[in-house]
């Protein structure tokens, strides 16, 4: 007889929150927000304890009181550790995992721990690698001077205790890590820099898919590659409904028939105080965003909070510098809404559905208008020796008409104002 294997337990965990003063609805968002980044590293949230309160606890965040309800409700749902949804200090962390003697996470570490299992480029992993001993790195710090005050006495060496000489070297490995990282990162930057140059060179324009995480960017890719006939499985990216399930960055081309061709990057996703360490790791990847000539914003619109999704989305953008970029706001799984007929189009907003594929044909038309008031109609006498720079216009601009006369090969086409300006010396 086979024995049929159990499915593995998963963990289960206490969600804290702290309401200092926000709206019931923007608290409750907050903590279904919570939920669900636990629900994706894995976790099951087993219980939710609130603490209302205007000034929080410097020692343990949550006043005493609520620290023993915590405690009791770990008992009764036999959780396996505590999260909350404020971001904790070293001293509030240590302090906590005491009192409650399980570990103790707050939104920044569950996100570190989703990306740290989603990461799958060597960039990605050396991304989330670094941000992760950025967060590290002052709770050790933090540790090592609390021991170093009950040490005592003179302060040499020889007074340290053995817990705070491994912290010591702990910290210094750490250090030492990721300096060796972040090296590795500027290898990896200058490669992807290079990669860029060469799209540049190309000549095809770069639309960015961007917005809050699980707000279906990728969803939309993978349908713009259906609707244009590149939906092979390979050109396909992971789609999944779940919060940041896209970590690394993919480009792909978009060929529309009697148009010129662009490129369409889809990356990270956002979400609300997304951890500073994990914004300055992804900064070569976010580079992408900043070389766009249209960005698309998603936005799950069926979210009742979605105009706060735009919110971080706008600064996300702003603290990376690509705010000065044209936006088309693309508000998705419309039809999950019953106030909004779809598909619909109004100057830079657009209502449809990725999902069911309604309003495709909508917005590639609408991204093709935009993209083509970066275009100009030009005519170049490319000498016969210039060879390679015909080459080069031909790949670009596979719809280019030439003539053959005795001076050079004169070619009629519409350009991108960039190349046109770069190409100045060849107009005719």
């Amino acid at each position: 007889m086979i024995e049929l294997q159990k499915p593995e337990k998963l963990p289960r965990a206490v969600l804290v929150g702290i309401n200092t003063g926000s709206s019931a609805q923007r608290y409750e968002r907050s903590m279904h927000e919570l939920s669900e980044l636990a629900k994706a590293c894995g976790i099951e949230p087993a219980a939710s304890i609130v603490q209302n309160t205007p000034d929080v606890t410097r020692a343990t965040l949550i006043g005493s009181g609520k620290v023993h309800e915590v405690l009791l409700t770990i008992e009764e749902c036999g959780a396996d550790l505590v999260i909350f949804n404020e971001a904790l200090t070293p001293m509030q962390v240590r302090n906590l995992e005491k009192a409650f003697d399980t570990e103790v996470l707050d939104k920044t570490g569950i996100i570190l721990q989703i990306f740290a299992s989603r990461a799958r480029t060597r960039e990605a992993r050396l991304q989330v690698e670094s941000a992760q001993l950025q967060y590290m790195l002052p709770r050790l710090v933090g540790m090592r001077r609390n021991l170093s005050r009950q040490g005592g006495g003179s302060g040499r060496l020889s007074n340290k205790g053995a817990g705070e000489e491994k912290l010591e070297l702990d910290r210094r490995h750490i250090e030492h890590q990721l300096e060796v990282v972040n090296a590795r990162l500027k290898e990896v930057s200058r490669e992807r820099q290079t990669q860029r140059s060469s799209r540049t060179a190309s000549g095809l324009p770069l639309v960015s898919l961007v917005g809050y995480t699980n707000a279906g960017k990728s969803t939309l890719m993978n349908a713009l590659l259906d609707k244009t006939e590149q939906g092979t499985a390979d050109k396909k990216v992971p789609a999944q409904d779940m919060l940041f399930a896209t970590l690394d960055t993919s480009v792909r081309r978009i060929r529309i028939p009697g148009h010129q061709p662009f490129l369409l990057s889809d990356t990270v996703g956002f979400i609300s105080d997304l951890p500073h360490p994990l914004v300055k790791a992804f900064r070569s990847t976010l580079e992408e965003v900043r070389c766009s000539d249209l960005l698309l914003e998603v936005v799950d619109c069926s979210d009742e909070d979605y105009e706060q999704q735009i919110r971080v989305t706008g600064k996300t953008l702003e603290d990376i510098g690509a705010d000065g970029i044209p936006i088309l706001y693309v508000y998705n799984k419309a039809d999950l809404r019953e106030d909004v007929r779809i598909p619909v189009s109004h100057a830079d907003h657009i209502w449809m559905s990725a999902g069911k594929g309604v309003g495709i044909d909508l917005l590639l038309e609408r991204i093709v208008q935009i993209l083509q008031q970066r275009y100009v109609e030009k005519t170049l006498l490319i000498p016969y020796p210039e060879g390679s720079v015909l080459h080069d216009l031909k790949e670009a601009y596979p719809d280019a008409a030439e003539e053959y006369l005795p001076e050079g090969i004169q070619v009629r086409l519409r350009m991108s104002r960039k190349d046109a300006a770069r190409l100045a010396r060849f107009s005719f």
